[in-house]
């Protein structure tokens, strides 16, 4: 009984927040993001991730092996991406982000917050890190078909992660003054981009044709995929519960709104079915691979 509370505690304040912005959205439709979007790309993202690397007590190894395991995780999932976009005749370069790149930092990091405290917070935005930098770069290049250095250069999140790397490498002790500044910019943003993705689901517009097949790839997938890199690195406890719950994400926003930057419109809208219709799968799978993830590795 003890873990089916651990579970609602965990999840009930993440799509309670989700649901304040649902109904706002509902209320509100011309309801402004713009801010909340601005705020957390360039202020509130590269703030958690300078607070979350530095404060919660990871070292450099473990940044580093968290690094790596995400972007086997991504790569495990291109491949099986680009043979399911395949098979649906779609655009193997374009539409292949939401397939590979989920909600990490939207979801996942409150997410793990809650079941693993802020050790949990800690290793997840590791997770995230490695997917705010791949939507900056790979994320453009595929809505594009071109690389372009310019967006990595101007993204704040990307210095962000060189900072933090800077402080764990030279083992430098943040300033009190620093830490409580991250903290409060760093709980605002969780709030405010869980309630934007709350009132981002009454804007989209989306169709179900192969939409479902893509949602049901991204979330019943990455966690099969999560537990072989578990099972192959022999991770454990926190370590194995964070990377099963990160990769159980759906489709993170972001790829909306790379792809509305560069991809046409009828590709735009794929993407946003597959982003909703992950979303509110997941409602259903995040609490079981929770359940799975705090009863094996806790």
């Amino acid at each position: 009984m003890e873990i089916y509370i651990k579970i609602f505690e965990v999840i009930f304040p993440v799509f309670f927040v989700i649901g304040i912005g649902y109904f706002l959205g509902k209320k509100n439709p011309k309801f402004d993001t713009n801010f909340i979007t601005n705020f957390a790309g360039n202020i509130g993202t590269p703030a958690m991730i300078f607070y979350t690397v530095t404060t919660t007590g990871i070292t450099l190894d473990i940044f580093i092996s968290y690094f790596i395991y995400a972007i086997i995780m991504i790569a495990g999932f291109a491949v099986i991406g680009l043979i399911l976009l395949f098979l649906l005749k779609k655009d193997l370069s374009m539409e292949l982000p939401p397939l590979i790149l989920p909600n990490t930092g939207n979801m996942g990091v409150p997410i793990c917050l809650f079941a693993y405290g802020t050790q949990g917070l800690g290793v997840a935005s590791a997770v995230a890190s490695v997917i705010i930098l791949f939507h900056f770069t790979l994320g453009v290049f595929l809505a594009r078909k071109k690389f372009s250095l310019d967006i990595l250069i101007k993204s704040p999140p990307v210095y962000a992660i060189i900072i933090s790397v800077i402080f764990l490498y030279f083992k430098i002790k943040t300033p009190i003054f620093l830490e409580n500044t991250t903290f409060l910019l760093t709980y605002a943003t969780i709030f405010l981009v869980l309630m934007s993705l709350g009132i981002a689901l009454t804007r989209f517009k989306f169709s179900l044709k192969n939409s479902i097949i893509m949602s049901v790839c991204r979330v019943l997938l990455g966690p099969l995929i999560a537990y072989t890199i578990i099972y192959n690195f022999k991770l454990s406890g926190l370590a194995a519960g964070v990377l099963l719950i990160q990769s159980a994400m759906p489709s993170a926003i972001l790829n909306y709104l790379v792809g509305s930057m560069y991809s046409p419109k009828k590709v735009v809208d794929s993407i946003a079915s597959t982003i909703v219709i992950s979303t509110l799968m997941s409602f259903v799978t995040i609490p079981v691979v929770v359940f799975f993830a705090l009863k094996y590795f806790n």
